[in-house]
């Protein structure tokens, strides 16, 4: 049986790379991690030796992102959005700031450790997506920039 420590561990390998599924499985088990798509919503499919595997649909699927033009900055994870480095500090950027490549923009929270964001591109922050503490999807908007 896979238990819940090992399964956060590969949670948070899935979550770090640039795979879009990992699939374990050992003599009971089987079990397939995928990162949702817009396309798809979150399925998670396991089975033991006896049964056959069974679908399981995520309760209520994530609110679908507005369709964003220009260019942006996305989410590489998913995770809790923070727009500051703590609550008693200003944000990194607000609307009319200019960001250069690499500059840190946000944290997202993944897995009790703090992710610095950086811009991928140059520009000026021309509208911020989301909300302090919005958890946010793999690859969501983030930032506008104009």
């Amino acid at each position: 049986m896979i238990d819940i420590e090992t399964l956060k561990d590969y949670i948070k390998v899935l979550e770090e790379s640039s795979l879009a599924e990992i699939e374990i499985s050992d003599e009971e088990d089987s079990i397939r991690l995928a990162k949702p798509t817009a396309d798809s919503p979150m399925v998670a499919f396991t089975s033991n030796a006896s049964q056959a595997p069974a679908p399981v649909q995520q309760t209520s699927a994530p609110a679908a992102a507005p369709a964003v033009s220009g260019k942006v900055i996305k989410s590489p994870m998913v995770g809790v959005f923070y727009a500051a480095p703590s609550p008693e500090k200003p944000a990194f950027v607000n609307v009319g700031d200019t960001v250069s490549k690499g500059d840190v923009v946000c944290i997202i929270e993944a897995m009790k450790i703090m992710n610095e964001i950086s811009a991928d591109e140059s520009g000026t922050i021309a509208e911020i997506l989301v909300e302090n503490g919005d958890v946010v999807e793999y690859d969501q908007p983030l930032f506008r920039l104009g």
